[in-house]
């Protein structure tokens, strides 16, 4: 897609900076400075120049520097779906489309701009005679395919409020959390493919009607049959297909900055999952910020980047898939994939995903860090993944990517014809992030020099800082991922949270209010609220760029020195027996601390004596005889959220002793058959302490 004379995305926004505003910085370190403590100038300049657009003025950028409570563009009227389908006429005028969707089945739909426009209002305007009224909220329980996208933005367009769950959810998943919002419409999917398998969500869609008594009205996709008719559902293809004056005059309405655009929820690892509440104005404020500077994506029909096609691998579970659409926003075509990205089941195949990419002409590839490293344990050839070299940047997210994962992935795309910028490599947009935000803290700069394993830069706007035990920035040290400023899309509020209780002890509680929130360094009054405190381990390099290691929660503390579990999974993982694994540290008042490794190994590998050794003395190498593990375990599976992240916390609570259904929802798992096995093995190491007591 790119030629000699592409000009990286955040080049053209300094060009702009210093032309519109006179402002010229001579690093990147300087320009987030400004972007950090001169906040308001900073979030007035996205707006101006992503050309956001209200129909009526705003008062001020942010009323005041508070968090949480942060109160953005006050008066402004935006929605997400009017800045989307802006690009309707000049994409459609230069022969681009707005959506790609396929499958495991190779079954294609492609949505032209004016089909997205037709489709949005005629679902909208039905959503509007079913009495949707702004505010109310729209629960959906469909896949990752266009239909979604449609619903999504109709929805969204009349002012309601949604949420979605992916159909790989378990009945109890979904209903803890829609149950929660009280919804008035439900969108549901007959059936969907994973794995090469067919799953039927009639039953299981049908129990999620008759569980909520807010549902005034239910609308079936057909997704595995064209024409599906259920009783009690309106027919999706037969509302979305109504062409009228009605749908040709529609327009998406005005709404106030702050209102409502999406639910999403915590990981509901225990108890119920935290219902998070984001504003349109701020998440297309944040999305614009980090597609366009950081993630690089440019307008499909713009010279500099034309024919930009964004996938982003996900689930309509996880935060990922808002993030493809909110690329839309931009003016990309996004091209997304429903199924497994690595094939049937039971013939893997992890060129499954880069075939799709090759097929489609992918320019911007991304997908969680665990199938890079299932890639390179296969050690697949590019030979067999299609033309890639369309594709201009790889990108990472949802847990840390390893040097060597990453030096890998460089050389699979060296060899498949994609050498990168100077013959540097692919460029690597490795981000971190949250649902909490729904945005990312940390991530990529086209202009920045790459180093394996680590995240280039901090993100513009985003005041993160690294902070020790004494709550004081620090620099090439392990320290809490703080952020010390409010960005757009933290969180209005979480649903049903009526005082604030749950939301302020979520995120502001682990700090002194007004501690290190002065944007120009230093505090500022307990009334400025506390830092937010997102939960994991960081380390900041003097030259800015960033390592994540892992959920400050999970940490490995072994006799006085302390580790994110990342730099282990590293040292096991090197090894080519190993495809995956999980370290779980036990600390016992008044008894010695004790720290299982699991290992997933390769088919036909048994964990024998001398492997045993081999696993313990990479971990000696590379990082200290003292993380040498007290056990290691092989299993079959390591358990891991809907969104891939291993479950280390829930089996550390398993081991310490508390009730699984108190720490783990097996709704919230991707492998929840593995679990029974884990609590088998913390009920026999119970029995052992006991023993010993």
């Amino acid at each position: 897609m790119t030629s000699p004379a592409y000009i990286p995305q955040i080049q053209l926004y300094q060009e702009w900076l210093q032309r519109t505003r006179g402002l010229t910085f001579d690093s990147y370190d300087a320009l987030w400075q400004w972007s950090t403590s001169e906040i308001e100038d900073f979030w007035q300049s996205i707006w101006d120049y992503c050309d956001l657009q209200s129909p009526t003025p705003y008062k001020q950028v942010l009323k005041e520097n508070v968090m949480p409570g942060a109160q953005w563009f006050e008066g402004a009227q935006v929605n997400m779906a009017q800045q989307i389908l802006r690009h309707v006429e000049a994409a459609d005028a230069a022969g681009l489309p707005a959506v790609i969707a396929d499958n495991e089945d190779g079954q294609v739909t492609t949505l032209s701009w004016p089909q997205l426009r037709q489709q949005v209002a005629a679902l909208a305007v039905e959503l509007q005679a079913m009495g949707v009224q702004p505010g109310d909220r729209v629960a959906a329980y469909l896949p990752n395919i266009a239909q979604t996208i449609v619903a999504f933005m109709a929805t969204i367009s009349v002012g309601g409020v949604w949420s979605i769950c992916a159909p790989d959810m378990g009945i109890n998943a979904v209903l803890d959390r829609f149950k929660q919002i009280e919804p008035v419409v439900l969108f549901t999917v007959d059936g969907v493919v994973y794995g090469g398998k067919s799953f039927d969500r009639q039953a299981v869609s049908e129990q999620i009607r008759q569980a909520l008594p807010s549902l005034r009205h239910a609308i079936v996709v057909g997704n595995r049959k064209d024409n599906v008719q259920w009783s009690g559902y309106a027919n999706f293809a037969e509302l979305a297909a109504r062409d009228d004056a009605a749908t040709q005059v529609f327009e998406p309405l005005w709404l106030p900055f702050d209102h409502p655009l999406w639910i999403v929820y915590s990981s509901g690892t225990t108890g119920l999952p935290k219902p998070i509440v984001h504003g349109h104005g701020g998440m297309m404020m944040v999305q614009m910020q980090l597609g366009t500077l950081h993630n690089d994506l440019g307008c499909s029909y713009e010279a500099n980047s034309f024919g930009e096609r964004y996938h982003w691998y996900s689930s309509t579970g996880w935060v990922m898939w808002n993030a493809q659409v909110a690329g839309l926003q931009r003016g990309c075509t996004v091209v997304i994939f429903d199924g497994n990205p690595a094939g049937p089941k039971d013939r893997p195949d992890m060129t499954t995903l880069w075939r799709f990419a090759a097929r489609h002409g992918v320019t911007f590839f991304g997908v969680g860090a665990a199938f890079y490293a299932l890639c390179a344990k296969a050690d697949i050839d590019p030979a067999y993944c299609g033309d890639l070299r369309r594709i201009r940047a790889l990108g990472s997210t949802g847990s840390p990517l390893s040097e060597d994962v990453q030096q890998w992935g460089t050389e699979f795309m060296r060899k498949a014809g994609v050498s990168g910028d100077g013959g540097q490599g692919v460029w690597w947009c490795n981000i971190s992030g949250g649902t909490d935000f729904a945005g990312a803290f940390l991530g990529g700069n086209r202009q920045l020099p790459q180093t394996p394993g680590r995240m280039q830069c901090r993100m513009l706007g985003a005041a993160v800082q690294a902070w020790n035990e004494a709550g004081q920035p620090v620099f090439d040290q392990v320290g809490e991922l703080v952020c010390s400023q409010p960005i757009p899309s933290m969180p209005l509020y979480l649903w049903g949270d009526k005082e604030g209780q749950r939301y302020h002890s979520s995120y502001f509680d682990s700090y002194p209010a007004g501690h290190g929130r002065n944007p120009h360094g230093g505090d500022l009054p307990a009334s400025a609220g506390a830092a937010w405190r997102h939960g994991d381990w960081i380390s900041i390099g003097s030259d800015g760029s960033c390592v994540i290691y892992g959920r400050s929660d999970a940490t490995i503390n072994r006799h006085g020195l302390r580790m994110g579990t990342s730099e282990l999974y590293s040292a096991v993982e090197a090894l080519p027996e190993v495809l995956d694994s999980m370290v779980v540290d036990l600390e016992y008042l008044g008894r010695d601390s004790y720290m299982p490794l699991f290992v997933v190994l390769r088919d036909g590998i048994l964990l024998d004596e001398d492997l045993r050794q081999r696993l313990a003395n990479s971990i000696r190498l590379a990082l200290s005889p003292r993380f040498v593990p007290d056990a290691i375990v092989q299993v079959e599976q390591i358990p891991r959220t809907l969104s891939g992240k291993k479950q280390e916390l829930p089996i550390k609570k398993l081991m310490l002793g508390q009730a699984v259904e108190k720490v783990i929802n097996r709704e919230t798992m991707a492998n929840p058959d593995c679990l029974d096995w884990y609590v088998d093995f913390a009920n026999k190491h119970l029995a052992r302490q006991n023993v010993v007591a």
